[in-house]
């Protein structure tokens, strides 16, 4: 059985298996980098001691998946991690052709034509570093829930009426009948409120059907939402927000900042508590005052996407942060199931974060006369029947948020969102 990299042991023999990302093949020496997932290893292979392995050595190309089996040595003169391999056994599992996305020496590769062969663009060490980071902060971030007496749960993706605000969903045939994508699993955080599950946590895909063409928008991505009861004030779920992305942020710091550093020249800056708040009415008066930001008055009870990137600058300015929670959007500008405080403003929020929105929370209205009617003003009524059900039997007061995965990521290593999921999904692409 094949030994990871990071695990092979100095003076024994090991079996090791990987991509070849660099082949010398000399006419008497050949070495190969080989590299898997969690390391890399020089293999230095002598020919005369080892002619049964020369027919193999030509037929190895970069990228090729070959095992090696023989005796790890220090060298003093091996950069890389100051160990070789004087293989004995050497197996070709899958000879790579050329590949189609290298660019000329000093051009970058269009970003299309890599997401065509994502798999292959995935293949990098800064690739193979954003997800090893991506996942550790999702782990930590559920850590921090797990803590707090939270539970995971799973919602269903396909739904019999179009959630939220009816718009944007994907359309889909259900047999007889149409099913939609979820928007968010909103609707089911609630039930789960309903149904007496008071701290809950899901990750999973969420589906947009809006042909937006920018750095931050997907039609599917990964969100990370959660809910819990019982709280006072949309206070309650900035704090817990707040502390659970410092937790995530710091954890992630401790173990991956100097390989971030390293690969990608960038400092993870471990935010410190708590975030600063600004209503959106004093946001707007700043970026005037201090930037010459205007807008007219029908536009203020939303945060235009002008406004939203200048609020990195702002929050730097004003609290030396790279985050902001801001506070006060109109009732036009929110969804109807969000509580509204005695003037009519919504009790919630969206978080900036080096100017792009990560979040959209809020304390939700629990109580049926006033979520049914709320839900009446924005047409929706009929439409949000069954989840108006969920507060006919008592639910008790509750807020929540939800991050998409795939801005965090794409925040922490300063990228588009193309380039921070997995396999990016929009208007124009569906493959691979």
């Amino acid at each position: 059985m094949r030994t990871m990299i990071k695990n092979i042991k100095l003076g024994e023999v090991n079996e090791v298996a990987g991509f070849v990302e660099n082949i010398r093949n000399k006419k008497t020496m050949c070495f190969i980098v080989l590299k898997d997932q969690s390391s890399k290893l020089q293999l230095t292979i002598e020919k005369e001691k080892h002619p049964d392995l020369i027919d193999t050595l030509d037929k190895i190309t970069i990228d090729s998946v070959i095992s090696a089996k023989g005796l790890i040595m220090e060298s003093e003169y091996v950069k890389l991690n100051g160990m070789e391999m004087y293989p004995d056994e050497i197996k070709i599992e899958s000879v790579a052709e050329p590949s189609p996305i290298v660019a000329p020496k000093g051009e970058e590769t269009n970003i299309d034509l890599r997401l065509d062969y994502r798999w292959i663009d995935l293949r990098t060490d800064k690739n193979l570093l954003m997800f090893k980071v991506q996942s550790y902060f999702i782990n930590k971030a559920r850590e921090f829930l797990n803590e707090r007496d939270f539970i995971e749960i799973h919602t269903p993706k396909l739904i019999g009426a179009e959630s939220e605000s009816g718009a944007g969903v994907f359309k889909v045939d259900y047999f007889d009948r149409n099913a939609y994508l979820a928007q968010s699993p909103q609707f089911y955080k609630q039930m789960a409120m309903a149904a007496g599950f008071e701290r809950i946590y899901e990750s999973g895909p969420v589906f947009r059907a809006e042909k937006f063409a920018s750095r931050k928008h997907a039609t599917e991505f990964t969100g990370f939402d959660l809910e819990f009861s019982y709280i006072k004030s949309y206070k309650d779920v900035m704090k817990m927000e707040e502390e659970m992305l410092e937790y995530a942020l710091r954890k992630t710091s401790e173990k991956y900042k100097d390989e971030i550093k390293k690969v990608y020249d960038i400092d993870l800056v471990v935010p410190t508590l708590p975030f600063p708040v600004m209503d959106l009415h004093d946001v707007y008066d700043e970026l005037e005052k201090r930037y010459g930001y205007k807008v007219s008055e029908s536009e203020k009870g939303d945060l235009t996407t002008e406004g939203e990137r200048l609020v990195a600058k702002l929050s730097k300015d004003m609290f030396n942060h790279e985050f902001l929670f801001i506070t006060g959007y109109s009732k036009e500008n929110r969804a109807f199931y969000h509580m509204r405080d005695e003037k009519g403003v919504p009790c919630g929020y969206d978080l900036i974060w080096k100017g792009c929105e990560i979040t959209t929370g809020a304390q939700r209205e629990h109580r049926y006369e006033i979520l049914k009617a709320q839900a009446k003003e924005k047409g929706l009524d009929e439409d949000v029947k069954f989840y108006l059900d969920f507060f006919k039997y008592g639910c008790p007061p509750h807020g929540g948020f939800g991050i998409g995965v795939d801005r965090i990521t794409m925040l922490i290593f300063n990228e588009g969102i193309k380039d921070s999921m997995f396999l990016f999904r929009g208007p124009d692409r569906l493959n691979p």
